[in-house]
């Protein structure tokens, strides 16, 4: 097995540094990290690095990550230290002061083409004694289409510009020929250029707080204390995984098509065991490389699988520490989690890596059902580019939007609506007003999507629906990257699940089109509209067990419509006036309404799915009864039925839902 499959456990040291020193010391390294990520916040030239689309790190002298960000994305947390690994390796005996590396190769442990890192090495005493980096999403990096988010892409040769570790920086001295190099193959080489410059700075203001503490405490105390942060953090994951039941748990999640192939879900296996020497996990089994870019490569595929057990133990700090007690098998290159080159993997985001974290919280919820979360909303980005019509000089724009969705509704309590993706949770939603003034887009609807939220004894958050006008624009073509259309987000212990992602063109116009989930280069015109809602989460727990009065007030606050109140919950519920929220539970309509569920929801999980699909065609059926009720899957565009994604889908939902509904 390659060292890329598997990521060895260590043995944590005890504590060297007195208790003060060392709490004034872990504390100062996550400082120093925060400050870098400021001074990135203020002075980027992308608008969606300004939306927080960004993370820093502070690492040791071999690479390993001493401190992470408070605010960082989560897909960025376990790549940042594969990236300074990679220079050490690249250039083992040719750093020095004043060297600013760049990387952005997802085949050395990076994410995709898109997140450029800057790694600047940190001197003392004549020697490198750690290294700071900053990773920030630029909004282009060349390749097919505008954002370099390219659907057809099935190797990476066309998904933009490969940077393998480069120095930008030497000695001090700024590379120009080199950092133009990079720039002039972006679609906006100015704001690329003012990144650069943004991104490597912010590396300088971690430096000069790394050597602040130099100054005060020696440089063998702060290497001492760097070593001694991810121990403590090593020791502290260990002692709480000994007291946790031991065992096997194991589930698979599915993304949605492999367009090389027939119609069928894409199956993505997690096996985990905890037996007193750590976390193990091992994804073998999981699908080859599918026939677009939603392939993983080892970096971001070992990132999912921390950040989503770290989501278990909030608050521990994040660091090597925490790697130290994980294991994982990711299987042999070629497969959709371990892609390898030169297969394309910029759309990994919306493919494997938030399939991996939500079985990963399906696992955990079983471990520690007091944490216990259904299923969240998938990341999506929604892009359009061409030429801004609006500026004499016609330059290159593109909008580039991503939106918030809901989470999984929780043991206890319902999941979050309108929140980040769990692949970022720092991410911003961005300013509607910002896009207008830099893109010839305007935004028409922003709003809680009613409904979307999976129904249970706890409710899944809710989406959000966004609609937009193409306007002054010339040359314009259309992206999506995102998945659940076919693969709906699911809810567990009975919950059901939420509402399938895709795009809407010129919705209820005589040349409406519905797209899909991923789709790349859809020629946009002037006058073009279009509409996306985004999932909310899935339910937890049986909704026939939600009492009355918490189904009301959802349809009061319009998470919830009257109609499926009564369809999902067995709620019937009378409208007196809408306006002024009056309302009233009709108790023996409902009563009898949750025992007609109850008796028949069973078999409708074994109705034909042809006839379903026929029903919804016809407009005798509406979408959500074709998914929540009897578990097909189809084209929600034209009603065509989708077989084997639908007999997989049921087979899901009767293991997460079906199995825990009481007769």
């Amino acid at each position: 097995m390659s060292d890329k499959a598997k990521v060895a456990t260590g043995t944590a040291r005890q504590t060297a540094l007195d208790p003060v020193t060392f709490e004034v010391l872990k504390n100062a390294f996550a400082t120093s990290v925060d400050l870098m990520s400021e001074q990135i916040l203020r002075t980027c030239y992308s608008f969606v690095i300004y939306s927080r689309d960004f993370s820093s790190a502070l690492c040791d002298a071999n690479g390993n990550t001493v401190m992470q960000g408070s605010g960082d994305i989560a897909v960025h947390v376990g790549t940042l230290h594969f990236q300074a690994k990679a220079v050490i390796e690249e250039f083992p005996d040719d750093i020095h002061p004043g060297d600013v590396f760049a990387i952005n190769d997802p085949y050395r442990g990076g994410t995709h083409f898109n997140d450029v890192s800057f790694v600047r090495p940190i001197f003392s005493e004549g020697r490198i004694i750690a290294f700071a980096q900053n990773k920030g999403h630029w909004a282009d990096i060349g390749g097919k289409v505008p954002g370099s988010f390219d659907v057809s892409a099935a190797e990476h040769f066309g998904e933009g510009l490969r940077i393998t570790p480069i120095r930008v920086w030497s000695k001090g001295k700024f590379l120009h020929d080199v950092a133009q190099l990079l720039v002039a193959n972006t679609r906006a080489p100015e704001q690329a250029m003012g990144d650069l410059h943004a991104q490597s700075e912010a590396t300088a203001v971690c430096e000069r707080e790394v050597l602040r503490l130099v100054d005060r405490y020696g440089t063998s105390t702060v290497e001492m204390a760097m070593q001694e942060t991810q121990d403590y953090v090593e020791r502290t994951v260990r002692r709480r995984l000994a007291e946790l039941p031991q065992g096997r748990w194991e589930t698979v999640d599915y993304m949605d098509v492999d367009p090389g192939k027939s119609e069928g879900l894409v199956p993505i296996k997690i096996v985990m065991t905890l037996d007193g020497e750590g976390i193990h996990y091992n994804l073998v089994g999981s699908a080859e490389v599918v026939d677009t870019f939603l392939n993983s490569g080892y970096g971001t595929t070992f990132s999912a699988i921390y950040a989503g057990t770290k989501t278990f133990f909030p608050d521990v700090p994040l660091n090597s520490g925490f790697y130290a007690a994980v294991t994982a098998d990711i299987g042999p290159e070629g497969t959709v989690v371990n892609a390898g080159w030169p297969f394309a993997v910029t759309g990994f985001c919306s493919g494997p890596y938030e399939k991996l974290m939500n079985g990963i919280f399906e696992i955990w919820s079983q471990i520690m059902p007091e944490r216990a979360m259904a299923c969240a909303f998938n990341l999506e980005y929604l892009l359009v580019g061409g030429r801004d019509a609006r500026r004499e000089e016609n330059p290159y724009f593109m909008w580039y939007d991503w939106m918030a969705g809901g989470w999984g509704g929780r043991s206890s309590k319902d999941g979050s609506n309108s929140t980040a993706p769990v692949f970022g949770v720092g991410l911003a939603v961005q300013a509607c007003e910002g896009q207008e003034r830099l893109t010839p887009v305007i935004t028409t609807m922003h709003q809680i999507g009613t409904d979307s939220g999976g129904p249970g004894r706890f409710r899944g958050g809710c989406g959000v629906e966004k609609g937009g006008t193409l306007t002054d624009a010339e040359a314009s073509v259309m992206s999506y990257c995102c998945d659940r259309a076919r693969s709906i987000t699911w809810g567990i212990e009975g919950g059901l699940p939420s509402i399938p992602h895709g795009v809407w063109l010129n919705r209820d116009t005589e040349n409406e089109r519905f797209l899909g989930s991923i789709f790349s280069s859809v020629p946009v015109e002037p006058g073009d509209t279009f509409y996306r809602p985004s999932a909310g989460g899935g339910g937890f727990g049986d909704p026939l067990d939600r009492t009355p009065e918490e189904v009301l007030e959802d349809v009061i606050d319009e998470y919830v419509s009257v109609e499926r109140a009564a369809e999902d919950y067995g709620v019937v519920i009378f409208v007196i006036d809408r306006e002024l929220d009056q309302y009233e539970i009709a108790r023996e309509a409902t009563a009898e309404k949750r025992a007609w569920i109850r008796e028949n929801r069973a078999s409708w999980l074994e109705t034909d799915p042809g006839s379903v699909a026929e029903r919804y065609r016809s407009g005798e059926l509406g979408l959500l009864d074709v998914i929540r009720r009897h578990g097909v899957i189809l084209d929600w565009g034209t009603g065509e039925l989708f077989d084997e994604t639908t007999r997989q889908h049921r087979e899901q939902m009767s293991r997460r839902s079906a199995a825990h509904w009481a007769a």
